[in-house]
């Protein structure tokens, strides 16, 4: 069946396809979609150590006397009534 979703073909190690596929089969998916599953979850791993040495670079140059308080970014909580 043709599908609009790009495909990889990948060349794994016996032991490691033999791992995933034990996987999978625990899971209740096919083989395709826990190696999906996998690779979006190391891709948003990256991600985030990504934006984490973004943050941490960006907490290294911050002049805390030019920062802004939460109240001169955001304004005063409405309070509730």
């Amino acid at each position: 069946m043709p599908t609009p979703h790009p495909r990889v073909n990948v060349v794994l190690e016996e032991p490691v396809y033999e791992g995933l596929r034990r996987w999978a089969k625990r899971d209740g998916v096919s083989l395709s979609l826990k190696v999906r599953d996998l690779v979006k979850e190391a891709l948003e791993a990256e991600e985030d150590r990504a934006l984490a040495r973004l943050a941490e670079a960006r907490e290294r140059t911050l002049d805390k006397k030019k920062a802004l308080s939460h109240t001169q970014v955001w304004g005063q909580p409405k309070r509730v009534r």
